[in-house]
């Protein structure tokens, strides 16, 4: 890589993913990298992920960390001195921005809410709740293991404790209507800060719901209520200041997860822990991305670090038509929409060029695409339909 190149690079920000992946139960809507164990060595999994840490960061030196994100899993079950330690490596590995946002995900059970001052005084600087529902049927039928209460208080903890805070709801559940939703939307409107995401129930392959469905369980609301939904919540978080700046999630301005953006403007990331990803740009002198998947499974993963360091399971180059995909895929999740002169120096092409005004001019004629000189968009009406977009573009 030239020293130019190298400038550029060590100037573009660099976010650190470290997942926790254990929680106290597994909710049935859940397929991520989640587990249920009766004890955790604290200890040995705080040394475990720092040597994994130092790994990730021989894999991406040089570079300026902004954001420090711990998911999981219930990453506010995580000993707040191993979050600390953890905080502490990141500093001391690479550059540090000042203001660096550093999120932990927490479920608002008693328990958890009793640890968020001493996550704040471990460094974590904003705390994202789930949350899910706000009444306590809802939150059985989703399995939650906090009451309607719990949620409220541990809001107003978060609040006292920590400058930012955001919290998730999730609808378009059984039996929802417009106007149980509407009356959900504004007492949840009634505690938000800054930020909120609102994520439709969707049912994935793997999970319980996927079971109870299949059986006939539950009925979700069906397509043109689902849209209704959306676009009611899209509606309502903007007249409150709130306007959706990603699909799923609304912020006041200048208030988005600087995170998850630079997972959607296909910035840089590592990942550490069982089953994280990594995406860092690749130094083979083209454009590339560097792409590391963590072996999945907990014990698994803490064996192969003990033994070798880290617990990579397959690294791999993206790059030409792949590169595209994957950068069209998310960044037309913003509402901003795509840069091109990011996308291009990144992917090393326009996108517009790329995906050619044949695949683009339909999509633009029925309103679902939006092309001006700096930017590439889904409209609102795109975003509400991005599968179908995505299936037209990448076909």
């Amino acid at each position: 890589m030239t020293g130019a190149a190298a400038g550029q690079r060590a100037g573009e920000p660099l976010g650190v993913y470290i997942h926790w992946p254990f929680c106290k139960s597994k909710c049935p809507y859940c397929d991520f990298n989640s587990h249920v164990r009766d004890g955790v060595r604290h200890e040995r999994w705080r040394n475990a992920l720092i040597t994994e840490l130092e790994h990730a960061a021989r894999e991406a030196p040089g570079r300026r960390v902004e954001t420090i994100f711990f998911g999981g899993g219930t990453p506010s079950l995580m000993a707040p001195t191993t979050v600390a330690a953890l905080i502490a490596r990141v500093k001391a590995l690479w550059d540090t921005d000042p203001d660096v946002e550093i999120t932990l995900e927490a479920n608002p059970t008693s328990v958890e809410a009793g640890r968020f001052a001493a996550l704040a005084q471990a460094g974590v600087n904003r705390l994202s709740l789930g949350i899910q529902a706000l009444d306590n049927t809802a939150l059985r039928f989703l399995g939650r293991e906090h009451s309607a209460d719990e949620a409220l208080a541990a809001l107003e903890l978060a609040r006292r404790q920590f400058a930012r805070y955001s919290f998730d709801l999730i609808y378009a559940r059984p039996g929802q209507t417009p106007e149980s939703w509407a009356a959900e939307l504004d007492r949840a409107l009634a505690l938000v800060g800054e930020h909120l995401s609102l994520y439709q129930l969707t049912i994935e392959r793997g999970t319980r719901f996927f079971v109870d469905q299949a059986r006939g369980a539950f009925v979700l609301p069906d397509d043109e209520t689902s849209a209704i939904l959306f676009e009611q919540t899209q509606a309502r978080l903007a007249a409150a200041g709130l306007p959706a700046y990603e699909i799923s999630n609304h912020a006041r301005p200048g208030a988005a997860c600087r995170h998850n953006l630079i997972y959607w403007r296909y910035q840089d990331y590592v990942g550490i822990g069982p089953g994280a990803h990594g995406r860092f740009a690749d130094d083979a002198g083209r454009p590339a991305k560097r792409a590391t998947r963590r072996t999945s499974g907990p014990e698994a993963w803490i064996e192969a670090v003990e033994s070798t360091g880290h617990g990579t399971a397959e690294t791999s180059s993206i790059a030409g038509q792949d590169l595209i995909e994957e950068a069209l895929m998310m960044g037309l999740r913003l509402a901003d929409g795509i840069d091109r002169t990011r996308f291009t120096s990144v992917t090393g092409c326009d996108p517009v060029a790329a995906l050619g005004e044949a695949r683009l001019a339909p999509l633009v004629a029925a309103g679902l695409l939006e092309i001006d000189a700096t930017h590439l968009r889904a409209t609102p009406a795109g975003r509400q339909r991005l599968n179908a977009v995505l299936e037209r573009l990448v076909a």
